[in-house]
């Protein structure tokens, strides 16, 4: 069964609220994203950390609905 980007949003969100997201469908299937996520709450982790909190949001879909997801993850640059 296949996810839509917005649902892989939604519950970005709900874990990061403060995050900006992009969702890409990278074949059109529903089952294989790259995901662009950008969040104060992630300054002072590593990169392995930050990419454990999107997957923390998203942990019941991972390996069922959603096969594959490319993660790239930011903080955001203070202006």
């Amino acid at each position: 069964m296949a996810m839509d980007a917005t649902t892989i949003e939604q519950m970005i969100l709900a874990k990061i609220p403060d995050a900006k997201v992009k969702i890409e469908d990278l074949r059109g299937d529903g089952e294989h994203y790259a995901a662009y996520v950008s969040s104060a709450s992630f300054a002072g982790k590593n990169r392995v950390e930050q990419h454990k909190m999107v997957y923390e949001a998203l942990k019941d879909k991972m390996d069922g609905e959603l096969h594959a997801l490319a993660l790239q993850t930011s903080v955001p640059e203070i202006k």
